[in-house]
C-alpha cells in the first residue's frame, strides 16, 4: 500500500473516533439556574405620601417636639416654644422620616409585652399629599437593633434603632435656630439659644 493511502486511513479512523466520540458522550445534566430576587427594603413611611410638611414627636414622659414648614415652606419650631428653626437640623429630621427601614415584620406578638399598650413614643407626620400618618414605637428589640414600631396600618414592625435614634434626638436637642446676641461688655457677642 501506498504511504498516502495510510494516512488517510488513519485520519478517516482518528474522524471516525471523535464524531463516535462526540455523539454518545455522557450529556451535561441539565442545570437551571434561578436566582431569587433580593428581599425587598421597605420604609415605615412611603414615597407616595410626599415629603415631609410637618414631624411631630411626642414621648411617654409627656415632652414634645414640633417642627412645621410655614407658608414660605421654611422650618419653623412650633414645640416646645414657637420659634425660628434651624433649617439645616429639621431638613435632616425630615429626611431622616423618610429613611426608618423596617427591618423585620412581627405579625403574631402581644402589643403589651413589646411595650406598644402604652407606646414610648408617638410620630405624627404630614406629608406634601395632605396626608398625616402616625406610628408608635415601644421598646427596643432583644438584639439592640430596632425598636418595636405599630405603623399607620396596625401593623407591628421593627424599625431601625440607628435611624429612629437620630430622629428621637430631636426631643432633647430641638432644632432652635442659634441667634447671636449684640456685641456688649456683658454678653461679649454670645450666641444664646432659646430655652423652653
Amino acid at each position: 500500500m501506498r504511504r498516502s493511502t495510510v494516512v488517510y486511513l488513519v485520519l478517516l479512523l482518528v474522524l471516525a473516533g471523535v464524531y463516535y466520540y462526540l455523539n454518545n458522550r455522557e450529556q451535561p445534566a441539565d442545570i437551571t439556574v434561578t436566582l431569587e430576587p433580593e428581599s425587598q427594603v421597605s420604609y415605615l413611611f412611603t414615597a407616595e405620601d410626599g415629603l415631609p410638611t410637618s414631624i411631630r414627636i411626642e414621648a411617654k414622659n409627656g415632652e414634645t417636639v414640633e417642627v412645621a414648614r410655614d407658608a414660605d415652606g421654611a422650618w419653623a419650631l412650633i414645640l416646645p416654644i414657637e420659634a425660628t428653626a434651624d433649617q439645616a437640623a429639621a431638613e435632616a429630621a425630615a429626611s431622616q422620616v423618610t429613611t426608618l427601614r423596617i427591618l423585620d415584620r412581627v405579625p403574631d406578638v402581644d402589643p403589651e409585652i413589646v411595650g406598644l399598650s402604652e407606646p414610648e413614643y408617638t410620630l405624627i407626620i404630614r406629608f406634601t399629599s395632605g396626608v398625616e400618618r402616625k406610628a408608635v414605637f415601644g421598646v427596643i428589640t432583644p438584639t439592640e437593633s430596632g425598636y418595636y414600631v405599630r405603623n399607620a396600618d396596625g401593623e407591628i414592625v421593627i424599625v431601625s434603632k440607628s435611624s429612629l435614634d437620630s430622629l428621637l434626638g430631636l426631643l432633647t436637642n430641638p432644632p432652635y435656630l442659634e441667634t447671636p446676641l449684640p456685641s456688649t461688655p456683658e454678653t461679649g457677642g454670645e450666641t444664646v439659644t432659646p430655652t423652653p
